[in-house]
């Protein structure tokens, strides 16, 4: 067959057009793999906005709408738990309203038996690999869900009244596991904790944000259960978390503010972990407290939150949640904007003064 120079030369230039066009042409934008910090001078707005139980696993939809029609302003992230008691499943019917909402479903990973037992995902049966099989289920899921994840294992690990805190798994004895200088509560709690992320990073669950979360204060009190000691290490935490609560409860007669117990973690986080961005995981105040009110506190709260007092914190969420701790009705704690109109005017006014500097709907493009 005879070939045409000029038609091979016109063919060769057309390519070339149509490879440069292809170069110029913007790049399609990529959903985003994982919430990351937000802009310098910037704060994420999330909430745990309350169930019916008490288990924090039974969210709705309306909770959260609830809420952000209250507050006048609406959420980067939304916590609830996934307790393993009722499933070892990855929460997806959950996670979707929320992801579904605009928002990044918060997932409290709370490996832990019925009435807040040990059950069968103890710290010592997570390192020997015992429940590898349905982590890496868990991951799976949580890789196939495809958007953004913020996941936390051993919620306040060094408070007593979780099943995964030091007190439970050797609490200060040296020498019966790994390292023998350090105490062997927490060390077992930091390698269960490794283990996880290590377990479902191997699965390819990329899009998990990983939250390492303590109490403000520790319980006990004790050298041995210092919050540094459970500390698993930069490579397996992106973010930090902290409780802060006022009185939780009508008659309680213990009022610290949020400064003093924010003050006095936030040192000890600056030297632990310098690089890692912080976040105040809960914090909140009940109503009917004679020593504070809980719009008061909130306010103080909030106005060193939004004025940046502690620079490496980077977002928050109330724990907007009520339960009864007796037969008195008088006893009974409520935190919810709901029910108390002066704290929804607090949030109301403290959010609307922030304008841009607060980011809700990250999902939202």
């Amino acid at each position: 067959m005879r070939v045409d120079a000029g038609m091979i030369a016109k063919t060769i230039l057309l390519a070339a057009c149509l490879w440069a066009g292809a170069c110029r042409a913007p790049a399609r934008e990529m959903p985003m793999k994982r919430i990351a910090a937000p802009p310098a001078g910037k704060l994420y707005h999330g909430v745990y906005p309350g169930g019916k139980t008490g288990e924090e696993d039974d969210i709705t939809p309306a909770d959260i709408s609830s809420y952000e029609r209250t507050v006048g302003r609406r959420v980067a992230w939304v916590y609830f738990s996934n307790n393993w008691y009722r499933s070892p499943e990855f929460p997806w019917k959950t996670a979707e309203f929320i992801r579904a909402a605009g928002a990044v479903p918060f997932i409290r990973l709370m490996l832990r038996g019925e009435d807040n037992s040990q059950g069968k995902y103890t710290v010592e049966r997570i390192i020997s690999g015992e429940c590898d099989a349905l982590l890496r289920r868990w991951a799976r899921r949580a890789r196939e869900f495809g958007t953004p994840l913020i996941v936390e294992y051993g919620t306040e690990c060094n408070g007593q009244w979780f099943p995964w805190n030091g007190k439970h798994h050797g609490a200060g004895r040296l020498g019966g596991y790994g390292d023998p200088s350090k105490p062997d509560g927490p060390e077992r709690f930091a390698a269960a904790y490794r283990r996880i992320v290590t377990v479902m990073k191997k699965e390819g669950a990329d899009n998990i944000t990983w939250v390492f979360h303590v109490d403000s204060r520790d319980d006990p009190e004790e050298a041995w259960n210092r919050l540094e000691n459970y500390y698993p290490g930069d490579e397996f935490v992106d973010w930090i978390g902290v409780s802060a609560y006022g009185p939780q409860e009508p008659d309680s007669d213990d009022a610290p503010s949020f400064r003093e117990l924010m003050d006095a973690c936030y040192r000890r986080l600056d030297a632990l972990a310098p690089d890692k961005p912080v976040i105040v995981a809960e914090f909140g105040c009940t109503k009917g407290n004679a020593l504070v009110s809980e719009d008061q506190w909130a306010a103080a709260a909030l106005d060193d939150i939004l004025g940046h007092r502690w620079p490496r914190v980077i977002g928050f969420s109330w724990w907007n949640e009520r339960w009864e701790n007796d037969d008195d009705p008088a006893h009974n704690t409520d935190m919810r904007v709901q029910g108390s109109p002066a704290l929804a005017e607090v949030f109301r006014t403290r959010l609307a003064q922030a304008g841009d500097e607060i980011v809700e709907r990250p999902l939202v493009k």
